[in-house]
């Protein structure tokens, strides 16, 4: 049985229930009772008025630790030995533009893919925020942050009749690791569901994401399918109940929280009921053809880093298909470890084969299966990484000047390749490409003017979904 967590519940896991039951015995959607369903406290509850329904969906891949440039998509081979490396270029599907050897199945269909050179305005910071939202984590920090563009799309175009939550989180596949996709503003009601898939994919955490871990805890999980005690006449009955109870509440509740939480119960009875979203966790349910498509390449000898990802590691990409054919409108993935002050060509030599076979299989199978003009694709980092190699160390550093993005999908005309760098790889030359201007570019791609939509934020003022940047022109 797959176990998620329920972050809501993760400091208050010794709180008593109103029938003396601590809310431990209540993380299995089979005890819910009189004090309702866990799950619903991870569901957006509300859909605004007038915004449609979409097909329209997002994979956010991210490159954990920032990805070398000059390693990947802006190779310079004329540049002295100590920046240009060891690796060489390829040509691409595209004429005049190559890539990395690296990345030979990515090279092939580079018409899929539109590729920038001049990603700038990056924060610095070793988290995925900024890749989340757009905007630096300080951005209204005061009263709880910008939110990230899963949160905004459950909130403009969610409901509570979805089965399946609109946002989840599989970046670490810890749950309690790396919160870098935030609801902001918009509170817990908006958070990404993050099921624990640490099992599905091996990977040794950090010291500081085991120091995470460690603060917080454990036994948060929940379950994702009704209790065989519990059947689905007695849950709705219990729910009824529940509802009846609350009569009296809602009545004198000027906040509309009552309202709420009927969403949410409504959405969770939802998901257990139907059984899709767990299902589409279930990579067991792929055929063993399906399965061997989205296996990586093995590492050379020596070349795997202790934090980095194995070859089953593309399966991420398999499952964030699965959950957006399951309903789910932004699923976050993330490839680690680019975080490269040390033996960055070794790692590279191992980290990239996997993206390259990554994105391959996904673009491919999107294509086949007709999902991928509904389906928008972003591949990037924090930042870059330093032009100069480190003599002593092998590795290169953090570079917030310029980094690489990629896009394809989402009825965008790919086969471009857009701004340049310098001689060296040093700083943008032409077509400065921030972040803002990539979510514009989502925003636009789910039909939303992220400049002239705002949401309301605690002190009631409106805060558009981005105060600067505008869709790639060249892509829409």
């Amino acid at each position: 049985m797959l176990r998620v967590i329920d972050q809501n519940v993760q400091h208050v896991m010794k709180a008593q229930h109103c029938d003396g039951i601590y809310r431990r015995a209540f993380l299995q959607a089979g005890a819910a009772g009189f004090c309702g369903i866990t799950l619903a406290n991870l569901l957006q509850a509300e859909a605004v008025a007038g915004v449609g329904s979409s097909t329209r969906s997002l994979i956010n891949i991210h490159l954990d630790g920032g990805p070398p440039h000059l390693d990947t998509i802006d190779m310079k081979m004329s540049a002295p030995s100590e920046i240009r490396g060891e690796f060489f270029p390829i040509q691409t599907s595209l004429p005049g533009f190559q890539v990395c050897e690296l990345l030979p199945k990515v090279a092939s269909i580079a018409d899929r893919f539109a590729f920038i050179r001049s990603l700038t305005g990056s924060a610095g910071r070793h988290d995925a925020f900024q890749c989340q939202s757009g905007f630096d984590e300080k951005d209204l920090k005061s009263f709880g942050g910008r939110p990230a563009f899963g949160s905004v799309i459950s909130k403009l175009q969610g409901s509570p009749e979805d089965v399946a939550p609109p946002f989840v989180d599989i970046m670490q596949g810890r749950p309690l690791v790396r919160n870098s996709a935030r609801p902001g503003f918009l509170g817990p009601t908006f958070q990404p569901f993050r099921p624990d898939i640490s099992q599905m994919f091996a990977r040794e955490l950090e010291t500081g994401m085991k120091g995470e871990l460690a603060r917080l805890g454990s036994d948060h999980q929940i379950s994702l399918a009704l209790n065989e005690m519990l059947t689905l006449p007695r849950l709705q009955t219990r729910t009824g109940l529940l509802a009846d109870l609350d009569q009296i509440k809602r009545n004198v509740d000027a906040s509309g929280m009552m309202d709420a939480m009927d969403s949410f119960t409504q959405q969770a009875v939802s998901i257990l009921t139907s059984g899709r979203f767990a299902a589409a966790l279930d990579l067991d349910q792929e055929s063993p053809e399906m399965l061997a498509r989205y296996t990586g390449p093995g590492s050379p000898a020596g070349d795997q880093f202790y934090t980095a990802e194995g070859p089953t590691s593309v399966r991420k990409f398999l499952l964030a298909r699965r959950l957006i054919e399951a309903g789910v409108r932004c699923v976050s993935v993330s490839i680690s470890d680019f975080d490269t002050h040390s033996s960055n060509f070794p790692r590279m030599r191992h980290l990239l084969p996997i993206v390259d076979h990554g994105l391959h299989a996904l673009v491919a199978d999107l294509s086949e299966r007709g999902m991928l003009d509904d389906v928008t694709i972003v591949v990037w980092g924090e930042f870059g990484r330093t032009p100069r190699i480190d003599a002593k160390t092998g590795g290169r550093h953090h570079w917030p000047r310029v980094g690489p993005a990629l896009l394809a999908g989402g009825g965008m005309r790919t086969g471009q390749v857009i701004g340049s760098t310098d001689r060296l790889g040093d700083a943008v030359l032409s077509r400065p490409v921030d972040y803002k201007d990539v979510f514009a570019t989502l925003y636009h791609n789910f039909g939303i003017d992220a400049r002239n939509t705002g949401l309301i934020d605690p002190q009631g003022r409106p805060q558009m979904l981005l105060d600067d940047g505008s869709p790639l022109s060249e892509l829409v």
